[in-house]
């Protein structure tokens, strides 16, 4: 039974073995529209992990997930607690970034299904897709270690591209030996290209700003045309979660005390096993970030192209890149100390605060960029990290609107709907590689965004820099 807070916070109360409370953000309506999820049991059974401080907590856009809720976020002690691939997820590293350009839309409405189709034939997508890079091992290996830096070593963008990258585009503590053969052979012909499922690439539009001062140290102004990109770690990062949870799932008898559910199979953060995981976990992520910058270098390329412009007229640029799932080790003040943690994200995007000495100088004065995509016909959200983040929730926020239906549920919704026609109805061109792809991602399978965002920017998790409309959308 879940215990009202305040308008924007739900407390799960500790019971039985919980070591710590949950928190799940959301509104009345959200909650109510969750109907048969129980992903507030999942927040539950994360708070009987050993090491967990505070809270186990949810973001609005919460849903079912493995092990873990996806819109999941728990730290853990790095002393006494532990790693779970659960509280990452399959698709490592999965995450949005947001480019913009010099281009205003009337600059490209005439263009727009011409530039949707280039797109779509230079991206690779869709399920198991391979792209023209081929790699070998020993050059796949690279990538694991340095991630977009690799990318752009090889010609693949700028170092500027690197500044406004989470991490730099280049995860610490990665061990390219503790990725197995699998894993490398999946990624050999999977850089650069999108994937299937919720992943996109969308071409939108600026249609409003909350926060003038926010808006000019981003670089965004009224009827801008901007790109963003969701994709992540593909195959290899998917074995990679794949390798571990099974080899964890094998040895939870030895952990010493219970788990209320086996998808929540761990080890200790000081553990061999949990220390081999993070490095694999690591590395999968660096894979992810050099996968999002050849896609942008491949969009730069392809707007020129298509709309018969230099890149400098073009003029793409990396507003921010922003990662969904991993497990990052972070220092936060507790009790008067600085303490170290293990913040897991699942599903939820980091959001520091202003002055934080992790964001690059031109964001310093407003927070961080946070992304928030919505479903192919509401768009996209640009916020900034706000005090109260870091303060609650490990500076964290959503990370897009959360699933209402599954994806069965979706394709049967949409058995015999004409999407496409749909979405252009509604002004956004969509070419899609896998034929249920469309159904399983209508804007009816999606929460309402505008209710996600509102819940984030009322608790002052995240404010509201500006709204994005799309006008054009290539999926898996």
């Amino acid at each position: 039974m879940l215990r009202k807070i305040d308008d924007c916070r739900w407390e799960v109360p500790r019971t039985g073995g919980m070591r710590v409370p949950g928190i799940i953000y959301s509104s009345e309506r959200l909650l109510r529209e969750m109907g048969g999820d129980e992903s507030h049991k999942q927040v539950a059974n994360v708070a009987h992990l050993p090491g967990i401080v505070k809270y186990s907590l949810a973001m609005p856009d919460v849903h079912w997930g493995y092990g873990f809720p996806i819109g999941g976020v728990a730290a853990f002690d790095v002393e006494t607690g532990i790693i779970s691939p659960g509280g990452v997820g399959y698709d490592i590293n999965c995450g949005c970034r947001l480019m913009t350009t010099r281009l205003a839309y009337e600059e490209i409405r005439g263009s727009l299904r011409e530039l949707v189709t280039a797109l779509f034939q230079n991206i690779p997508s869709g399920v198991g897709s391979s792209g023209d890079l081929k790699l070998s091992v020993r050059e796949v290996k690279k990538v694991l270690e340095e991630g977009a830096v690799w990318a752009v070593r090889q010609g693949y963008g700028t170092p500027a591209d690197l500044e406004t990258t989470e991490d730099g585009g280049c995860m610490a503590g990665a061990d390219p030996e503790r990725v197995s053969d699998r894993a490398l052979e999946r990624g050999r012909d999977q850089l650069g290209t999108l994937g299937s499922g919720n992943h996109f690439l969308e071409i939108e539009v600026v249609e409003e700003i909350f926060d003038p001062q926010a808006v000019a140290a981003f670089g965004l102004e009224l009827h801008q045309v901007v790109v963003m990109i969701h994709s992540g770690s593909r195959g290899l990062g998917y074995q990679v979660c794949d390798d571990y949870l099974s080899r964890m799932v094998k040895h939870v008898k030895e952990l010493g005390f219970p788990l209320p559910d086996r998808q929540l199979a761990c080890s200790f953060l000081g553990d061999r096993r949990g220390q081999d995981y993070y490095a694999a976990m690591a590395a999968a992520a660096n894979y992810a970030w050099a996968n999002r910058q050849l896609l942008m270098h491949w969009t730069r390329e392809t707007f020129a192209r298509s709309l018969h412009k230099s890149p400098r007229e073009v003029g793409m640029r990396l507003l921010y890149d922003v990662c969904h799932n991993i497990a990052k080790l972070e220092t936060f003040p507790m009790d008067g100390q600085e303490r170290r943690l293990c913040v897991h994200r699942k599903g939820a995007t980091r959001a520091l605060p202003p002055g934080h000495p992790a964001l690059p100088p031109a964001y310093s004065g407003v927070g961080q960029p946070v992304l928030i995509p919505g479903d192919m016909g509401a768009g996209s959200y640009v916020l900034a990290g706000a005090p109260r983040a870091y303060e609650e929730t490990f500076a964290s926020a959503c990370h897009g609107a959360g699933r209402v239906m599954s994806r069965r549920q979706a394709l049967k919704a949409g058995k015999g709907r004409a999407i496409a026609r749909e979405m252009a109805d509604l002004g956004v061109t969509v070419l899609a590689s896998g034929r249920g792809t469309l159904s399983e991602e209508m804007p009816g399978a999606y929460k309402n965004l505008e209710e996600v965002v509102a819940v984030v920017h009322r608790a002052g998790l995240a404010r509201k820099v500006a709204r994005l409309r799309p006008v054009g959308c290539i999926k898996g």
